[in-house]
């Protein structure tokens, strides 16, 4: 079953997230995709790929720094290099990493010490000790993401470098219980921010007021990370600018919004759309276009089914006013939700039609539609998280989308 409405605390009288489960769960996830491999070890740099494998994280603040990195190899346990003294909170706070495993570490954020000062060296000597020490010295290392001077220096030292995000993604791509649990969480939190919205959504309010109201709710309610929230109104809604403004919402705008947030690190990415005041028939015209094309989405969600079949349900890009899928990528699109927000599989008439993915138990993606108005200027742009199930999609999104939904009607 997966709750419409789950609490966000640990009790002793019902069954909720197990957390010892969900490392349980990842990291063997983990392992059995690089047992499937012709990888040695895994050298991870994406602090996504970083959580999932060690269950540790010290904020967003390290989300760009490329400060922080977990070697995984076939034979050992995972090592974490921190930010100074993150690692000795995870040898106090974090008892399944082993204690002399939680390592302090520094490159040198993004180039700010320069590649002479040798501490990218000294990484990659201790790397390559480890990598001998668990007996797969010479075998190729994945690696996801990094600095070009670590690219560099590895390749350097004769270790044979691969692409280690794909092994990473095919982990992540089927999600257990537990990350279901957690991303409905984040989705439910999401619900109640457009309750918010809905009532505050009157004209005089600037788009970036409602996102500072976004903000603000969801840190009260937990999110440990307000990633992004779009609010786009009025002669801002096409074509669609993908950020917000200071712009007044006037009556008769219609409004859409995107909140993109995590709780326990798993993300929403969650659109709504509003008429302010009243709609118009070419606004209403709009929404229910871009509603049948996420409905046709929805029903045909099931496992065996592959994304070329969703993708050729949407309407190609001339159709909707884009020279060509390129341009009008992001408007019909679907896409993996996880720790990351964009994780397998991804859903675009870009990709979708010569390379689709078979869609299976346990996926959970967003699908996103947008429709310009024939007004010129409104646009209508909806989005549900579905999870795949044996019976076909369950939809996690509920705050109510079925028609345009006009706030604070005269």
């Amino acid at each position: 079953m997966i709750p419409a409405s789950p609490g966000r605390m640990g009790v002793d009288f019902e069954e909720r997230v197990d957390f010892a489960r969900l490392r349980a769960y990842r990291l063997g996830r983990a392992r059995a995709a690089l047992e499937a491999s012709d990888l040695g070890a895994l050298l991870l740099f994406d602090i996504n790929n970083i959580r999932y494998v060690s269950s540790t994280m010290i904020g967003e603040w390290a989300r760009d720094k490329v400060a922080r990195y977990v070697l995984l190899t076939r034979t050992g346990e995972p090592v974490v290099w921190d930010f100074g003294s993150a690692a000795r909170h995870h040898q106090l706070y974090a008892p399944w990493i082993v204690p002399s495993n939680s390592r302090a570490g520094m490159l040198g954020l993004r180039g700010a010490v320069a590649p002479d000062a040798g501490l990218i060296a000294a990484a990659v000597a201790e790397l390559r000790g480890l990598l001998a020490e668990h007996g797969v010295a010479g075998e190729p290392v994945g690696v996801d993401i990094a600095e070009t001077p670590m690219f560099l220096e590895l390749q350097r030292s004769g270790v044979d470098v691969r692409d280690g995000q794909q092994v990473m993604l095919d982990a992540r791509v089927l999600k257990s219980a537990d990350e279901i649990m957690l991303l409905s969480t984040a989705a439910a939190m999401v619900d109640g921010v457009y309750q918010d919205i809905a009532e505050a959504l009157k004209p005089g309010i600037r788009e970036n007021e409602i996102v500072a109201l976004a903000n603000k709710r969801l840190y009260e309610m937990g999110s440990d990370d307000v990633e992004a929230i779009n609010a786009v109104s009025g002669e801002r809604c096409s074509p669609h600018p993908h950020n917000f403004s200071d712009r007044l919402i006037r009556p008769g705008d219609q409004a859409y919004f995107d909140i993109i947030q995590s709780f326990n690190g798993y993300r929403t990415c969650y659109y709504r759309t509003f008429a302010v005041g009243r709609a118009t028939a070419s606004q209403r015209d709009a929404y229910a276009r871009a509603r049948e094309w996420i409905d046709a989405a929805i029903d045909l969600v099931r496992p065996g089914v592959t994304t070329d079949q969703i993708a050729r349900l949407w309407p190609a890009a001339p159709e909707f006013g884009f020279a060509d899928e390129m341009a009008a990528f992001g408007l019909q699109f679907g896409h993996g939700l996880g720790l990351g927000l964009h994780e397998r599989p991804i859903i675009s008439r870009l990709n979708s039609l010569t390379h689709p993915v078979e869609l299976r138990e346990g996926m959970v993606f967003a699908l996103e539609t947008y429709c310009p108005a024939d007004d010129g200027y409104s646009a209508a742009r909806i989005e549900e998280e579905v999870v795949v199930t044996a019976e076909g999609a369950a939809v996690l999104t509920l705050f109510p989308a079925e028609q345009l939904f006009v706030a604070n009607r005269y």
